[in-house]
């Protein structure tokens, strides 16, 4: 049930994101993001400059006169946002959670995306396939995908992106655009391959949520630390130089897994924090994308 909360935040996002995808992404992703290639329109009579190639001979049999066939762009792509509803999700040290951060890039990626005419789609997971709505067109539905990120209540707790990868093979089936979003709180190697299978089939992006107490913790002496996921609870002191060393080697290890695992895959990586605006992160990634396109061209 929507409380009257819930709606304003929705509604606030929805406008900021709205101003974003309009003034700043709109551009940046039509040229990033290309249609399918080209489809069938019509069959027209031949006019001087047009291609011969493109002779319909069939119809031009039949009307004693040259007739054409001629295609355009096929614009409408299909994109899939893969959020992460794991209990991870729930913890933010500054402004807001992990959660309210994957809402507000989902909903600038989805109003960008139906901009340009694309469908969208939503796939909310945790160590199972918790939701999912086929991709459509339409403001209602995107701010209904924007609710469901921000007011969805998981019934697990744990991450599993192979099971998600999985899922969006199976369920999506032309090629589309696959914006996982997700802190990553997972081992790498439990999703090697279905990222890679992903990848091979759609244009998987990687956008890694994290917050600054998660790679650094201040020395305050002896706290209590809980895993969201599992419920565990464990005392450290951190004033102990060892047990700091420790935490940023395994910190280190952890993100050097994850980024290594997404450079084989080929899967392009966006690093989005809740300490900072998500805009220059999502602006990098176009141009960067964009420049390589170039290249590539």
């Amino acid at each position: 049930m929507l409380t009257s909360d819930l709606m304003a935040k929705v509604r606030r996002i929805e406008l900021r994101t709205r101003r974003l995808a309009n003034d700043s992404f709109a551009g940046e992703y039509h040229s990033v993001f290309k249609g399918r290639g080209i489809e069938f329109d019509e069959v027209r009579p031949y006019q001087p400059g047009d291609e011969i190639r493109t002779i319909d001979w069939n119809v031009t049999a039949r009307m004693n006169q040259p007739y054409i066939k001629r295609y355009v762009e096929s614009r409408e792509l299909t994109v899939m946002l893969v959020v992460d509803a794991s209990a991870s999700g729930d913890f933010g040290s500054v402004e807001r959670f992990k959660r309210e951060v994957a809402a507000e890039l989902a909903a600038v990626l989805a109003i960008t995306a139906t901009t340009n005419n694309d469908k969208v789609g939503l796939i909310m997971f945790t160590d199972q396939v918790e939701l999912y709505i086929p991709p459509r067109k339409g403001r209602r539905h995107i701010l209904r995908l924007v609710r469901e990120v921000l007011a969805f209540q998981p019934r697990g707790k744990g991450t599993d992106i192979g099971n998600a990868l999985d899922a969006v093979n199976r369920l999506v089936k032309r090629r589309g655009i696959v914006f996982l979003i997700s802190d990553f709180e997972a081992e790498p190697e439990a999703y090697r391959k279905p990222l890679y299978m992903a990848n091979r089939k759609h244009d998987v992006i990687a956008i890694e949520l994290r917050d600054p107490l998660e790679t650094e913790i201040a020395d305050v002496g002896l706290i209590a630390l809980e895993d969201a996921e599992t419920g565990e609870f464990i005392w450290v002191d951190t004033s102990d130089p060892r047990w700091r060393r420790s935490f940023a080697a395994n910190v280190s290890a952890q993100q050097a897994a994850t980024a290594a695992v997404l450079r084989k895959a080929g899967v392009d990586r966006i690093n989005v924090d809740t300490e900072h605006d998500y805009v220059d992160a999502l602006m990098r990634f176009f141009q960067k994308r964009a420049r390589r396109q170039r290249r590539w061209h």
